[in-house]
C-alpha cells in the first residue's frame, strides 16, 4: 500500500513539472497531458500484449511517422542517426573524392569529376570507366556498393585504377575530403575545364545556372558577373561583366530550391529598390523583405528560363524579378512550392523537425504554394514554351554533355558545332531569340541619374512580340 502511495505522489509530481513546461493554457496542457498519456499506454500494450515481439524504437518512429502524415510532404521528422546525413545534404556537401558516375552497360562510367576535387587534381576525368577500388575489381556491383568503397573518412586515401577513353589504363590516389558542390555554373567548358558563359558572342549573351540554393550561391553568383580579388598566389578572375555583356539569361529549371536568405541576396543583386518576397504564417508574423540598394548590378535586358521542376527558392528569384519588372520569364509554370520550413531541434537529442510554418507570397501578392485544389499558383512565364518528357530528357543529356570535364581536344566546344549534333533546346532557342531582340530591335535604355546608378527600369524593353 505504501509503495503504490510513493507511486502516486512520483506521478503527480511529474505531471505537475510537465504542466509547466509544456506551452499553451492549463486546458491545454492537460490535453496534451491526456494525448502523452494515451500513447505511452498503447505504446506499453502492444510492447506486452502483441501476438509477435515488436522493435520498441520502430513503434515510436512510426508513431510519430503517422502524425507527420497528415501534414505537407516537406515537413518530416528527422531521427538522431539522420541528422548528420540530412544536414549535409541541405548544405549540399559530402565527403569523397568528388566523382559523379554512372552504371553503363554494367560499367562504372565517370559522367564528370568535380571541379577543384581530389579526383579532378588526380587525372579523373569524364568517360573514365572504374575498374578498381583500392586494387579490388567491382565488376558486378551496384552504384551503392560501389560508392561505399569510394567514400570514406575525411583524410583518408583510396586509388581507383581507371581505363581512359584513349584505351589507357592508370591508377589515381587522392585523399577523402569534404566535397562541397558548385550551385553556380556556365554553358559548357572550356579545354582548361574552366566555364564558358556565354551562348551567343554577337551580341554577347551570358549564360548563368543555378543548380540550387545552398550557403554559397549569392557569393558564387556575385563572383561569376563581378569577378573575384587576388588571392595569394593567384591572379584576379575577372567576371562576365567586364567583357561588355548585352543581356543574360538565368537557367533555373529543374532547381528544387533551397535557402531563402541566398535567393532574397540573388534577387537583391538585380533589384534596387521594392518588395522582394514576404512570408505569413499562422503563428509567425508577416515578414516583408525589401531591396537593400547596396551592390545592385547596372542595368542589362534580362531573361530567366524556369520550368514545372524550378520550385522554391527558384520560385522567389523568378517570381520577385518578375513583379519587379526587372527580367523576363520564359518556358512553363513552375512547380508552386511556396512553403518556409524551420528546422526545430526537439529535446533530449530527440532529431529535429523540418516543419512548415509559413508561405512565401511575391510582391504582387501572388502565393507561391500550390494548396489542394488551386487552380493559380508558381510563377507563370510571359512567354510560354512547353517540353514533353522526350524534351526534358534531352535538355538534361545536353547539359550533361555541356558541363562534363573531359580530356583537351575531346570534343567541340563552340556552340555551333555543339547545335549540329545535340538536340534542340526549344526553350534555350526562345530565350535567345527573344534576349537579341531585347538587344539589337529595341532602344538601348536610358541611363539613370549618376545619383541613382544601378537602379532598376521601370519595365525591361518589349519582346518582339510586344508580349511581356
Amino acid at each position: 500500500m505504501k509503495r503504490e502511495r510513493t507511486a502516486w505522489v512520483v506521478s503527480l509530481v511529474l505531471m505537475a513539472i510537465l504542466a509547466f513546461r509544456l506551452p499553451g493554457s492549463l486546458a491545454q496542457r492537460d490535453d496534451d497531458y491526456s494525448f502523452v498519456r494515451k500513447l505511452v499506454d498503447i505504446h506499453r500494450q502492444i510492447t506486452t500484449n502483441y501476438v509477435e515481439p515488436v522493435v520498441e524504437n520502430d513503434l515510436r518512429n512510426k508513431a510519430i511517422a503517422g502524425m507527420m502524415s497528415d501534414l505537407d510532404p516537406f515537413s518530416v521528422y528527422v531521427p538522431p542517426a539522420e541528422q548528420e546525413n540530412f544536414d549535409r545534404m541541405l548544405d549540399d556537401s559530402f565527403r569523397g573524392v568528388g566523382i559523379e558516375f554512372e552504371l553503363d552497360d554494367g560499367k562504372a562510367t565517370v559522367v564528370s569529376p568535380i571541379e577543384d576535387s581530389p579526383a579532378f587534381a588526380a587525372g579523373v576525368l569524364a568517360g573514365d570507366v572504374i575498374q578498381k577500388v583500392d586494387g579490388s575489381p567491382i565488376e558486378g556491383l551496384g552504384m551503392t556498393d560501389i560508392a561505399k568503397k569510394i567514400t570514406g573518412p575525411v583524410g583518408s586515401k583510396v586509388t581507383l585504377t581507371v581505363l581512359h577513353p584513349n584505351g589507357d589504363v592508370a591508377n589515381l590516389s587522392m585523399e577523402r575530403r569534404e566535397i562541397v558542390m558548385t550551385t553556380v555554373k556556365g554553358y559548357h567548358r572550356n579545354p582548361d575545364a574552366s566555364w564558358n558563359y556565354y551562348i551567343e558572342n554577337t551580341p554577347k549573351i551570358a549564360y548563368l545556372r543555378i543548380t540550387q540554393f545552398t550557403e554559397n550561391t549569392a557569393d558564387e553568383m556575385h563572383d561569376a558577373l563581378v569577378g573575384k580579388a587576388a588571392e595569394p598566389g593567384k591572379p584576379a578572375v575577372p567576371g562576365i561583366m567586364d567583357t561588355g555583356i548585352k543581356g543574360l539569361i538565368l537557367d533555373l529549371r529543374f532547381n528544387p530550391g533551397g535557402r531563402l536568405d541566398q535567393a532574397i541576396k540573388v534577387v537583391n543583386m538585380f533589384v534596387k529598390e521594392g518588395v522582394i518576397v514576404s512570408t505569413k504564417g499562422r503563428n509567425r508574423p508577416e515578414n516583408i523583405v525589401k531591396a537593400t540598394g547596396e551592390g545592385t548590378l547596372p542595368y542589362f535586358p534580362m531573361i530567366v528560363l524556369v520550368n514545372e521542376h524550378s520550385a522554391s527558392a527558384a520560385e522567389i528569384v523568378s517570381g520577385s524579378l518578375k513583379d519587379n519588372h526587372r527580367a523576363l520569364i520564359v518556358g512553363q509554370r513552375t512547380y508552386g512550392k511556396g512553403s518556409v520550413q524551420e528546422l526545430i531541434p526537439l529535446e533530449d537529442n530527440g532529431g529535429e523537425l523540418k516543419l512548415t510554418v509559413a508561405y512565401y507570397y511575391l510582391p504582387s501578392g501572388r502565393l507561391v504554394h500550390r494548396k489542394k485544389d488551386a487552380t493559380d499558383w508558381g510563377v507563370e512565364p510571359q512567354i510560354i514554351v512547353p517540353l514533353d518528357d522526350d524534351g526534358e530528357r534531352q535538355v538534361l543529356q545536353t547539359r550533361s554533355d555541356n558541363e562534363a570535364i573531359r580530356a583537351v581536344g575531346s570534343r567541340a566546344t563552340t556552340r555551333a558545332t555543339a547545335a549540329a549534333t545535340q538536340p534542340v533546346d526549344a526553350q534555350m532557342e526562345q530565350a535567345i531569340n527573344t534576349m537579341v531582340g531585347l538587344i539589337v530591335l529595341q532602344p538601348p535604355p536610358v541611363a539613370p541619374p549618376a545619383s541613382n546608378v544601378g537602379a532598376p527600369q521601370a519595365a525591361i524593353p518589349s519582346a518582339p512580340s510586344g508580349k511581356l
